[in-house]
């Protein structure tokens, strides 16, 4: 843990003088290399020489461009609720992070409540699903079959692609870019010898900017001040281990708090600011499973405080922990400060008032033409190709736009190579 820490100090906030000035030094050139070959990747979906799936409903991406403790999953909340409130049954993709690893698809809610433990789910999916239990929540590796699966089997109209910005292989209607409003390109440089899993000019394939964290005193470069603005704010009530709801200032006196996420330092200092007096506090790995030596940590803490805290990411993997004093999972919350309404009328522009995917123009269909015989063409079931039925040739629709070129034309069963 002593070694994350720093870590994340490092590549945040950049190298101190002496040995980790050189240690930067040395790590630069895999940075360099680690950029270029990030570049070289979205240059190849681009050309379409790697494939992506096109969905046959609305796709938003939530993702951040630092390795993470940005905020993804209270957005993706949000976004639940958003989709509760227009009536329209979303889906939550994701890779499930330490859960169980899932070369296939898991189902881990169908819009009944939690069908897995959270150790086969992984926290942030199975914690979606206890607090969103009308919502499909599918994880697994391959994640166009969980998309597949989220829409064919549990008919989902709206995917959420949690982590989704680097994840090209699905393709995405509205990509939400993430960046923590205090740091938000940390030292400016990717892995290893920075946080970034990108080059900050990534963020220009963004729909939109999301500064997570906010707050008047955060000075932010002029390229990001158009950016929309939220904070993270704790709940009103805090859940036991058993679930049962108290209010927020129903525990009195000393606490002990401790966590297993991304960015440790900004949940103490919530708790802090809210008024709790920690009088100590305790870090593990992010995704951590408790094991017993772990809850016994938590417990050496007992001796002279009145309560434990956590987070309900961490608590969710605590439901049977036995543990000498109350333990309290504080919930987190998005509040944007301001954009909520571009956000929400972007959002609206993906659905229809049926909540589908709107369907290309029949304008646009008919004023197209192959490229190769002149001829009429029309769109498969999915939306996903413009084909011609005369020359037995596919044109790919990337981002709702057809692109009609014989060098991305593929050919159908049955017919010759383009441009012969």
């Amino acid at each position: 843990m002593k070694f994350t820490r720093w870590y994340r100090r490092f590549a945040i906030e950049g190298p101190e003088k002496g040995i980790e000035a050189l240690l930067f030094t040395l790590l630069l050139p895999a940075s360099l290399v680690y950029g270029w070959v990030g570049r070289a990747r979205v240059w190849f979906f681009r050309k379409g020489w790697l494939r992506s799936y096109r969905p046959p409903v609305p796709v938003v991406s939530v993702g951040n461009l630092a390795t993470g403790g940005t905020g993804k999953t209270p957005m993706v909340a949000w976004l639940l609720d958003w989709a509760q409130r227009k009536g329209v049954r979303a889906a939550v993709i994701s890779r499930g992070y330490g859960g169980r690893r899932h070369d296939g698809v898991l189902t881990v809610c169908a819009g009944n409540g939690p069908l897995v433990s959270a150790t086969e789910a992984g926290d942030e999916p199975w914690l979606l699903a206890s607090r969103h239990p009308q919502a499909v929540v599918v994880v697994g590796s391959d994640r166009v079959g969980c998309a597949e699966c989220a829409v064919r089997e549990h008919g989902a109209e709206l995917l959420l692609i949690d982590d989704g910005f680097q994840h090209l292989r699905l393709q995405r209607d509205l990509d939400l870019l993430l960046l923590d409003a205090r740091r938000p390109f940390a030292n400016g440089r990717v892995l290893p010898a920075g946080y970034l899993r990108e080059p900050a000019s990534a963020r220009q394939r963004a729909d939109l900017v999301i500064l997570t964290r906010w707050h008047p005193g955060v000075k932010l470069p002029a390229t990001l001040d158009d950016a929309v603005r939220a904070r993270h704010c704790l709940g009103d009530r805090l859940r036991g281990l058993n679930g049962e709801l108290v209010p927020r200032d129903a525990p009195q006196g000393r606490a002990a708090a401790f966590c297993g996420i991304a960015d440790p330092e900004s949940f103490f200092n919530q708790l802090r600011d809210m008024g709790f007096r920690l009088e100590a506090t305790l870090v593990f790995a992010d995704h951590c499973d408790y094991s017993p030596a772990m809850i016994d940590q938590v417990a050496g803490l007992a001796e002279n405080i009145d309560f434990f805290l956590t987070t309900e990411k961490d608590g969710v993997k605590l439901a049977d922990t036995d543990l000498p004093r109350p333990c309290y999972q504080v919930p987190l919350r998005m509040e944007f400060v301001s954009g909520q309404d571009r956000l929400e009328g972007m959002l609206e522009g993906l659905l229809n008032k049926d909540g589908q995917a709107m369907p290309l123009s029949k304008d646009l269909l008919e004023i197209l033409a192959c490229p190769q015989c002149k001829g009429e063409v029309h769109c498969n079931e999915d939306q996903t190709a413009i084909l011609c039925d005369h020359c037995r040739l596919s044109f790919p629709v990337r981002d709702d736009i057809p692109v009609m070129l014989i060098d991305e034309a593929q050919s159908l069963p049955g017919g010759s190579a383009p441009g012969e």
